[in-house]
């Protein structure tokens, strides 16, 4: 599954069950996927220029395994966070969209004001968000 939301106050946000499905036609969104948080999710996610991405922290795994891409994309200047893997299922966009709250937050996303206990909806706002103050400026 992958579809497009128009977000209130502008931008967009493209959920995607994996984030394998990321392509160019994703440019300037705010990606949610159903993917974990690992670096080889991270990696999809340096290969487009996206406004930021969320991830599943899949449980987190062994070491941190399962965020430890949003410390890769922090490098790049990349916002990016993940759910907790209790509040929505792993491998689906629309429940990470609908039920999702956020675990982890690299510190990009923390400097657009993303937060542990903010929703998906609220976060893709203030990712959007913050693009288009960047954008103007």
């Amino acid at each position: 599954m992958k579809r497009s939301i128009a977000l209130t106050g502008g931008g967009r946000a493209v959920l995607m069950d994996s984030i394998s499905y990321v392509g160019a036609e994703d440019a300037g969104a705010v990606v949610v996927s159903g993917s974990h948080g690992g670096t080889s999710s991270a990696r999809y996610v340096l290969a487009q220029p996206l406004v930021g991405a969320v991830f599943n922290d899949s449980g987190c795994g062994k070491d941190g395994a399962g965020v430890a891409g949003l410390r890769l994309l922090d490098a790049h200047g990349v916002p990016a966070c993940a759910v907790a893997h209790t509040s929505a299922r792993i491998g689906d966009a629309e429940d990470t969209w609908v039920c999702g709250v956020l675990t982890a937050v690299n510190r990009a996303a923390a400097a657009a004001g993303l937060r542990p206990g903010m929703g998906v909806q609220e976060a893709a706002a203030a990712l959007a968000a913050r693009a288009a103050t960047r954008s103007t400026a």
